[in-house]
């Protein structure tokens, strides 16, 4: 089966007044459908820069990059956002949902900017299946504001599922929630990988790391480590430990 997604030594410099910044430097890499990828880095080593990449908002300097098959290269701007609103379903660390926009039609959102759009029930029935998929079923016709933390980067989940897409996008979507919250996340980022669907997720957290299958490393523009995460954490293990060790904190606090 050939990869969904195929990279090949691709560059992109940046222009920068009279200096040229070489943000990545010849980096190749092919992802496989159902692989669930950790892309890692500090500040400025890369990551942002191949995460555009891999979402069509930037276009490399030089290399060639495959989704799909298809030759993003070649794709002018309508065809690109095309391309992005099929094939790629994108989660951010700020959830960004409208606020004075219910659960529902935050998911619904993406689909009404598709070539192929249903008719009205069929949208809205494809957007309450990927709120059931995230546990959030019951929440549908609440705000942004009514809903946790947790519950919201659910609810941004579910929007970046409802055009099914190959591959989900995540950019740092732990960045804003607690440790429990986080494992919450993660388990469902996790069971959507175990359904098949391809993650490539940033983040600067080991311990969110390892929640996936392959850990690839940044530093300087150049991929320096690519490996697959072993033993590979399950969410829902640590996130059990994490609500016994509140009710073990409940049951006998510190004096």
């Amino acid at each position: 089966m050939a990869p969904v997604i195929t990279l090949h030594d691709i560059h992109r410099v940046y222009d920068s007044g009279e200096v040229q910044v070489h943000a990545v430097r010849g980096v190749s890499l092919e992802l496989q459908r159902g692989d669930f990828l950790a892309l890692m880095g500090a500040s400025g080593s890369g990551k942002s820069t191949l995460m555009n990449t891999l979402g069509c908002l930037d276009r490399p300097t030089r290399g060639e990059y495959r989704l799909d098959g298809i030759a993003v290269a070649q794709l002018d701007r309508n065809q690109l956002a095309d391309l992005r609103n099929e094939k790629l379903g994108f989660v951010f660390q700020g959830f960004n949902l409208l606020a004075r926009t219910t659960a529902l039609e935050n998911v619904e959102l993406p689909m009404l900017y598709g070539r192929h759009r249903g008719s009205r029930a069929a949208m809205r029935e494809r957007a309450r299946h990927c709120l059931a998929i995230v546990g959030l079923a019951e929440r549908a016709d609440h705000f942004p504001s009514q809903l946790s933390g947790g519950q919201q980067q659910r609810v941004a989940i579910a929007r970046a599922l409802v055009n099914a897409p190959q591959v989900l996008l995540a950019d740092e979507p732990t960045g804003n929630l607690d440790s429990r919250t986080s494992a919450e996340v993660m388990g469902v980022f996790q069971q959507l990988n175990d359904e098949g669907i391809t993650i490539v997720l940033v983040t600067h957290e080991l311990d969110i790391a390892r929640y996936c299958k392959r850990s690839l490393i940044m530093r300087d523009g150049r991929v320096v480590s690519d490996q697959p995460v072993q033993p590979r954490s399950h969410a829902a293990v640590e996130l059990q430990k994490l609500k016994d060790a509140e009710t073990a904190a409940q049951l006998h606090p510190s004096a």
